[in-house]
């Protein structure tokens, strides 16, 4: 039973959920230290059904990259809000009631997975990604938790680079 102990693949280093960075484009005002959590992308990819006679066959259908949730904690200054609302304002504007073009509002995000001395072992690129929803949290007088805000991004699509 001891045996097994030394066949344990030491000398892998696994990726660990707590080292990561996001990028944002410096247009966005948003700082990568501001992300607590998030997804990382997630593909969903349909199957179509071939009918013939009493049988049936499968191939790959139509595919679509899901949402992605991200966690934001909230700063005073810079406001981690205003720049989130900056960039919503450019999809859809509350106070005249206009909206954007895609080309003026789709950003490109960049998530890293990190090695444990900070080099990035993992990257994705979300292409042409953008809020579609926004929840600023919750306030109450019976904590002292950090005010955070919860933003769902849309995007194209996906790239793992390395």
């Amino acid at each position: 039973m001891s045996d097994l102990l030394f066949k344990a693949p030491l000398v892998y280093e696994p990726l660990r959920k707590n080292r990561f960075l996001f990028a944002f484009p410096s247009d966005t005002g948003i700082q990568s230290w501001w992300v607590s959590t998030s997804s990382l992308p997630s593909i969903n990819q349909n199957a179509t059904e071939l009918q013939f006679l009493n049988t049936s066959t499968w191939v790959l259908g139509r595919y679509t990259w899901e949402d992605l949730t991200i966690t934001f904690r909230q700063f005073i200054g810079p406001s981690t809000a205003q720049s989130l609302m900056e960039w919503i304002r450019l999809e859809s504007e509350s106070v005249t009631g206009r909206q954007g073009y895609a080309a003026g509002y789709k950003r490109n995000i960049t998530i890293s997975m990190l090695d444990p001395t900070g080099v990035g072992v993992q990257k994705w690129v979300l292409i042409n990604a953008f809020p579609t929803t926004a929840n600023f949290g919750d306030l109450g007088y019976d904590g002292d938790d950090v005010a955070t805000a919860e933003v769902t991004m849309k995007y194209d699509y996906a790239i793992l680079v390395y």
